[in-house]
């Protein structure tokens, strides 16, 4: 499988038409580069907002109903785009409506026209205590054509036991969008420590550059990268691909995903079968004074 991961800045859209040449142009740019599959990053259709002005866009609450309401005709883009070059697109995440508050929503797209939906799970301080955006369904197994693939949105990568509900998985998807770079480094730490633990490959995409334009957004600090198990048959620093902060574009790499299986079964370690050792313990330390 090929994975290509964006580093996506955020326009100001003055039409539906400039949105739909923008994703025409990365999709096929993507998948000239041969790439199997595609993913771009959290909360990347917020850029929707703008279709409504600037008074819309810059407003917290009415930006996360204007993207919401756009969300459908987005996806028929994606799955146009993933029909015409076969490309299976983890679409930009996105505020979608529920019964309560709105969640980050993220979605699978196939060339053969099936949608899978993953919401994020547990929410920055800034989505729980400014933005009002919730956690929402269960974290999902995609079985796909091109392998087994999940989705942990950003503040999610961060979090061992939410990895380890995807240990099935072939490849896990990391959509981000991070306003420093600690944050950054938050995410590819998460990132490549879930790819270790779980000997998966990991693909994170980010926001990149200033969208002023938003108080949610700001100023974005990111790159794409792709990441596997420092283990037999794969590079020993655990990354496949990087790019620089904050350079716009494909990081593109190609991952074995036979490799995968082949380290699971026989790695030079073994932390996906060991990961329930850990369980047979008591889980405490004994505190001990050396003077």
């Amino acid at each position: 499988m090929k994975i290509a991961t964006a580093a996506y800045p955020l326009d100001v859209l003055s039409s539906w038409a400039q949105y739909e040449d923008k994703l025409a142009h990365w999709v096929a740019d993507a998948a000239v580069q041969g790439a199997d599959l595609l993913v771009f990053p959290e909360y990347a259709a917020m850029e929707l907002a703008t279709l409504d002005g600037a008074e819309v866009a810059g407003d917290l609450e009415r930006s996360l109903f204007s993207v919401s309401d756009k969300l459908e005709e987005a996806d028929r883009l994606h799955l146009q785009l993933a029909a015409e070059h076969n490309v299976h697109i983890v679409a930009g995440s996105g505020p979608a409506t529920t019964d309560s508050r709105p969640v980050n929503r993220a979605r699978l797209i196939t060339p053969s026209g099936q949608v899978g939906v993953q919401d994020k799970q547990i929410m920055t301080r800034f989505e729980r205590e400014d933005w009002g955006v919730i956690g929402g369904n269960a974290l999902q197994v995609f079985h796909t054509a091109i392998g087994k693939i999940g989705i942990l949105i950003c503040y999610d990568s961060e979090f061992p036991l939410l990895g380890r509900a995807l240990a099935d998985c072939d490849v896990i998807c990391v959509p981000s969008v991070t306003e420093t770079l600690a944050g950054y480094w938050r995410v590819r730490i998460g990132s490549m420590a879930r790819a270790l633990e779980n000997q998966c490959i990991t693909a994170m995409s980010s926001v990149v550059g200033a969208a002023d334009w938003s108080d949610a957004l700001g100023q974005s600090f990111g790159a794409g990268g792709i990441f596997c198990p420092p283990d037999r048959g794969f590079p020993p620093t655990g990354i496949l691909a990087v790019r620089e902060v904050n350079a716009p574009g494909w990081t593109v790499a190609e991952a074995d995903l036979a490799q995968v299986a082949e380290v699971r079964a026989d790695g030079i370690v073994l932390n996906r079968r060991d990961w329930q050792d850990q369980f047979g313990r008591d889980g405490t330390a004994i505190n001990v004074t050396l003077r």
